[in-house]
This record gives structure tokens, sequence and C-alpha cells, in this order.
């Protein structure tokens, strides 16, 4: 008898263990965008909004037996998954993979690909005239904006502003020294120990001059600014207790092998859990790896037995444009320096794009490129 896998989210932990799992089972992916979304490009995207159809993937073309529900998750119990729809999806296994939702543009507002890039072309154009970009937060996110930022605009004056008083804590000191010397050599502005005494009354995104008072005792003057913090996890559906508790952060508590405490039928996957790491993109797919197997040793009738260990030290890939960057990676004698040649080659050159579409197949601009080639050849 076939067995039921239901994934509830699309993202980069959820595609992975959906497609990892759809030869084997029954596989029904819950979400309410119509692709994969490479978070990871979505600031180039904003910059190029010719590229951005890069980073989604149609989720009609990266599963080929699996099923994909257009929906949101109301509610999961032990046997299945209730959605906003009123429907109910019975299920033998159930991931959760719901991800985090992040500040536009380093993640899409709307879950259609076609209102995706049409906020990124219109934010693009907000962009343009901009002499001057304020950046809240110094976090990857908005180091890695300014970065493509001035890679398109040199000639923009971009400031970084944060109230913390160093970057990337946690970090070797050889990779802090080095951003600070690449933002240096890029001329991108960082205000540290540094807030604003009130938002700008225009909207992030949005094209307006204005000056404000910091918290450091000096001004600021912007013509657009962008929001680069407050990351929420995505987990309301849990809210009624019915399947676990959730911590303070929205996140449910696991076990070494991934399992829901208390369901072993039931797994949680990327920023959901309670795993004592920074939630990334790489990491959520190393916790997709272990719920593949395991699920497929239960479907096997064995037992599960794959188990996830964080990494004993911070690692990153931070590029600052296509070209350049820092990164910290693992090796057998403790975290190693990569670098700017080495971040582009990993991830900075193009953002994952070939690796997803070797995974996933071809992007949505790929994709509408097939289409209206096809579309050709039969007239």
């Amino acid at each position: 008898m076939t067995r039921t896998v239901a994934v509830i989210g699309g993202g980069y932990g959820g595609a992975a263990v959906a497609k990892a799992l759809e030869a084997e089972a029954d596989v029904v992916l819950i979400d309410p965008r119509d692709a994969f979304v490479n978070a990871a490009a979505s600031l180039r995207a904003l910059t190029r909004p010719d590229w951005a159809g890069n980073m989604f993937f149609p989720f009609d073309t990266m599963l080929t037996t699996g099923r994909v529900l257009r929906e949101r998750a109301l509610s999961v119990d032990p046997g299945g998954v209730t959605l906003a729809s009123g429907a109910y999806v019975p299920a033998d296994y159930v991931v959760l993979a719901s991800g985090s939702s992040y500040p536009y543009p380093a993640k899409p507002a709307s879950d259609s690909t076609f209102e995706a890039l049409a906020d990124l072309r219109r934010t693009h154009k907000e962009l343009l005239p901009a002499q001057r970009v304020l950046i809240l937060g110094a976090g990857p996110v908005g180091l890695e904006l300014a970065g493509e930022i001035k890679e398109v605009w040199p000639d923009k004056h971009v400031i970084i502003a944060d109230p913390a008083t160093e970057l990337l804590p946690g970090f070797e000191p050889g990779l802090v020294k080095d951003l600070h010397s690449q933002l240096d050599a890029r001329g991108i502005e960082l205000l540290l120990a540094t807030g604003l005494t009130a938002h700008p009354e225009t909207e992030a995104g949005r094209f307006g001059t204005f000056t404000l008072a910091t918290t450091a005792g000096s001004t600021v003057s912007a013509d657009i600014w962008f929001r680069a913090y407050g990351p929420t996890t995505n987990s309301d559906y849990l809210a009624d207790g019915r399947l676990t508790t959730r911590n303070p952060a929205g996140q449910v508590p696991v076990t070494p092998s991934l399992h829901v405490a208390g369901h072993h039928h039931i797994y949680a996957v990327g920023d959901i859990t309670d795993v004592a790491e920074a939630k990334m993109a790489g990491f959520a797919m190393r916790h997709a790896e272990v719920v593949a197997q395991n699920i497929s040793a239960q479907l096997k009738g064995e037992q599960p037995t794959a188990t996830y260990q964080p990494m004993p030290h911070p690692i990153i890939l931070l590029p600052l444009g296509s070209t350049g960057g820092v990164g910290q990676l693992p090796s057998p004698e403790g975290p190693t320096l990569a670098s700017a040649a080495m971040v582009s080659e990993y991830k900075g050159a193009d953002l994952f794009t070939h690796r997803f579409t070797t995974q996933f197949g071809p992007t949505a601009e790929c994709h509408r490129i097939n289409v209206r080639a096809d579309g050709l050849r039969r007239r």
C-alpha cells in the first residue's frame, strides 16, 4: 500500500524532502506559492530585474509524480493536515518545513511568481533615481543588499545602520576584518551602534528623501530605505497545540533524528526546528537529507537511524555582489576562512541558480522561454 507523506512548505528543506521521496511515496507538497523560491537570489533580482526569473522554480516542473496543493496549512494533528480551505489531508508521515518570513525584498511578499516579479520591477524603478540608500540592519541580508546595489550602481551612496556594536559576532576576527575592508573599498558607509529615533515616513522600498536623527546623536539622510532585519517563524498553524508546543520563537522541539518530539512519524526541517544553529538554507537542506533517509527507511519497514549534528562553529558564505564577499567554512582543524574568489565560485557568481536548476528543473525564466519556444515549434 502506498503511503502518504505530507510536506508543509516548499522552501529549501521542504522541496528537497518532497523531491527525494516522490518516487517512494504519495508526496503531497502544501504551499500557497506557485514555485520554489531561491531566496538567496532575491537581492540580485531587485537590482537586476531582467535576471529575476532565475530565482523561481515552478512546482509543476519540479515534481514529476508528487502532488502540489496551493493551500495554507491551518492545523496539524498526528493524523494529517487541515487546510485553510477546510479540506483535510490524511498522511502517514508529515514534514513541517514552513520556514520563516523576512521583510521584502529579502523574500517575496507575494505567493505568485508573476506578482513577485512585478514587485521587484516596481521597487527597482523606485531605487533607480535614489542617490543615497539607507539599509537598516547590518546582518548578512543588509550586507548582501549593499553589495548588490554597489555592484550595479557604484556611484550610489549606500549606508548601513545597526544598533549592534560589531559585525557578525561569533565569526573569526579575520573574516570580520576582511569584511570591513571590502565594505570600505566599495564606499559603503557603516554606522554601527546607531539606530534611528524614528522610522522614515516613507514606506520601505519607496523613493522619498528624508533626514532623521540617530541614537548616536547625528542625522542620516537618504532617498530610499530598506529593512534588513526581523525574521518570523512560519508556524501559526501549530498555535492550537494539537501537535506540539512551540517555543517563544515559534519553533518546535526536535530530536537528533529530526522527529518532532513525541511523534515517531512527524518530522521538522529548517527554520521551524529548535536546533541551536543559525537559520540558513544550507542547514535546512542538510536537515532534509536526514529526514528523507529516515522516512525512506520507515517506508521499507526499517528503523530510522539517520541523525543531525549541528556544526561546532558558525559557517557563512556572504557575497558582496558577484565577485566579492567573505566566508567561513568547516574543516577538520576548525573554521577556515574563504577568500572572495571562493565565495564567488561557491555562491556569489550565480547564487546557486545552477545547483537548483540541476536539482529542481528549469527556473521560471527558462520555463517561460521553453514554453514560448515550444509554442513557436507547434505553429
